[in-house]
């Protein structure tokens, strides 16, 4: 992905050294990452991916698992590595990229788009959706309105997962850039209160059209980059679709437990996850990303 002499977006916050909460979960967390914890989480912090599933599909805090391992996180200067610092520099350029894309999206709707802010941070951190390691991956917080990363989170993606190449990171932050699109639309808030009045099964059929709508998101903003600044190269949209195979539910969930429980799934399956970001790629439009009007057995 070229994206020599592009500007960096300034909507950062950068809490990177100062600690955080741990505590998992909190309303209006959403994300790729959270995708993720069910299959690395408790593998980062035990060695024991079954556990974590079984912990996922059982609603398991998984603070309790992991207790003590984070307590005593103490302050201290950070001081990023030469990749986290290119890193910081190629996210920015990315979130830079959603803002461009996404400000013209609205302007189409009649609509005002405004930017979340990206905030970085190591170990832990605290957001308006509840506390979180930096295990869980990158998320967004509807409640502050801000995309969460630990840069060092792409390192553990390409070791653990062999999920590697800077469009498979870009694809990332879009991912999440796309639930606060979501979030502006004022998707995200009708699903949220549905969900909280459904069974957990229920709840989490609408948690995989939130995440399939995103992943469309991110096609949608992959079509308008590559229109606006030509900036894709060949293989690129290879690694986001990698990516997508790699974090399906199905996926994680037969390589960390051996099998699989469907009614458990709560981001979509590799092909359903492939399949509409393709979708929002060849259309580049947000109307084709309404996973809400589709019958979940045809997402």
């Amino acid at each position: 992905m070229r994206l020599d002499g592009r500007r960096e977006s300034t909507n950062v916050d950068d809490r990177r050294g100062r600690g955080g909460g741990f505590r998992l979960g909190g309303k209006g967390g959403l994300g790729i990452g959270a995708a993720i914890i069910i299959g690395l989480l408790t593998y980062f912090m035990t060695g024991d991916l079954g556990t974590a599933f079984q912990a996922a599909s059982q609603g398991t805090d998984l603070t309790e698992m992991v207790s003590g391992q984070a307590a005593g996180q103490q302050d201290a200067a950070y001081e990023p590595t030469p990749e986290e610092k290119e890193m910081e520099s190629f996210a920015r350029k990315v979130l830079a990229s959603t803002e461009d894309v996404w400000t013209a999206e609205f302007e189409r709707m009649g609509k005002t788009y405004e930017p979340p802010t990206l905030v970085f941070f190591s170990g832990a951190v605290q957001s308006g959706c509840g506390g979180a390691s930096a295990s869980a991956g990158p998320f967004y917080c509807s409640a502050d309105q801000c995309v969460y990363i630990d840069l060092s989170f792409f390192s553990s993606m390409r070791q653990q997962l062999g999920a590697d190449g800077d469009f498979a990171y870009a694809y990332v932050i879009a991912h999440e850039v796309g639930h606060h699109v979501q979030n502006l639309l004022g998707t995200l808030g009708k699903a949220h209160a549905q969900m909280a009045q459904m069974s957990q099964t229920d709840a989490n059929r609408v948690s995989v059209q939130i995440e399939l709508q995103a992943d469309c998101f991110a096609g949608v903003w992959a079509h308008h980059e590559q229109a606006m600044y030509g900036s894709l190269e060949e293989g690129d949209l290879q690694e986001a679709i990698s990516t997508a195979e790699v974090i399906g539910d199905d996926y994680l969930q037969k390589k960390g437990q051996g099998y699989v429980v469907p009614e458990t799934f709560n981001h979509g399956t590799s092909h359903q996850r492939i399949k509409w970001f393709k979708r929002g790629w060849n259309a580049g439009k947000v109307s084709a990303g309404n996973t809400f009007a589709v019958p979940y057995d045809e997402l």
